[in-house]
């Protein structure tokens, strides 16, 4: 009997060997796949304090759990599942669809060009700007977008990873794909918010005893709007680079060789140079993305503003959310009110 025992502990011990063998292999999978894509995550850093910019200060962080919460919904059930699927049965269809989400990325990062080009705002008229700042549906906007311009970063993320873990088996596919996409989350949005809250830390420092650490924050606090508009540049800039690196590389995939080779071959000749040749050799690619980004992104504006816009309803031509219209009238008084 203790003989019997003895062998089934001996059993219990081999399989606990296997399950933290099979653990550590799983984390360290991870973690390589993670690194993989850091060049995305650093990205997707930059794109997000941007939907934040010129709210309350208290609805800042309610907005990145919200984001945050979207990004981790599209990792967890729509991206890791299909991308498993796909990987599974259909590996040639993610290249195609990695490109159309490049091609959006691009379109989006056109469109903040021609505005900032054009100086123009998404408003156009006092009644639309009145209408949409400020309110649920402007926030509800607002996190709508980051969450969809989030669904194409993570994709080329999970895409990224995926790569990495292809020999693995698929449950341990599935479980490193989902550390993956829990610690990236975690890692963007928990540094975005610390970002996007650095005046308030800088106004806590302000109070501080300590005059070097009092004249400390009130810099913090002087810095955060132009800190908050070069990541803003740099959030649109992001967008542009990934979408064309994105067209870029799957054209390669795809066959059409040229357009990478060119760029490949560019910054090959750059690399040697001594000191910065690495630095150079990633201007290279990065610039050469960042224009097949702007091309392709015109050219999706370009096609969108052909196709007909759909007329409003008779009688909803000029309707306003409820409470806009007092705003309005407040503001712009008619001749028999004044």
């Amino acid at each position: 009997m203790s003989g019997g025992l003895a062998a089934l502990l001996d059993d219990i011990a081999a399989i606990a060997k296997v399950a933290a063998a099979s653990v550590d292999d799983i984390g360290a999978a991870a973690g390589k796949a993670s690194a993989k894509a850091v060049g995305v995550v650093v990205d997707d850093t930059a794109v997000t304090p941007r939907y934040v910019h010129g709210f309350l200060a208290e609805r800042e962080l309610p907005i990145i759990k919200k984001i945050a919460l979207g990004s981790l919904r599209n990792k967890l059930v729509f991206i890791l599942p299909v991308a498993i699927l796909l990987s599974q049965f259909v590996p040639w269809l993610m290249t195609p669809l990695l490109m159309i989400g490049g091609a959006y990325l691009g379109f989006e990062g056109a469109e903040k060009v021609l505005e900032a080009l054009l100086h123009r705002q998404h408003a156009e008229s006092p009644k639309q700007e009145l209408a949409g700042l400020g309110t649920p549906e402007h926030e509800k906007a607002m996190v709508s977008g980051a969450i969809r311009t989030d669904f194409i970063l993570s994709a080329e993320i999970m895409a990224i990873a995926l790569a990495e873990v292809t020999s693995e088996p698929l449950l341990s596919r599935i479980i490193i794909l989902a550390v993956v996409g829990v610690v990236i989350t975690l890692l963007v949005y928990g540094v975005a918010g610390l970002i996007v809250k650095l005046d308030d830390i800088g106004l806590a420092l302000a109070g501080r005893k300590s005059r070097g650490v009092q004249r400390f924050g009130r810099g913090l606090v002087a810095a955060m709007p132009i800190v908050m508009r070069v990541i803003s540049v740099i959030g649109i800039a992001a967008m542009i680079w990934v979408g064309g690196h994105l067209v870029l590389v799957g054209a390669d995939t795809l066959g059409l060789h040229a357009p990478y080779a060119l760029v490949h071959h560019a910054s090959e000749a750059v690399h040697g140079v001594a000191g910065v040749g690495a630095i150079l050799a990633w201007l290279v690619e990065t610039l050469a993305s960042a224009l097949v980004g702007l091309v392709v992104g015109f050219a999706v504006v370009g096609v969108l503003h052909l196709v007909p816009k759909r007329k409003p309803r008779p009688g909803h031509e000029d309707e306003a959310p409820e409470g806009v219209e007092s705003a309005i009238r407040l503001e712009h008084p008619a001749p028999d009110e004044e």
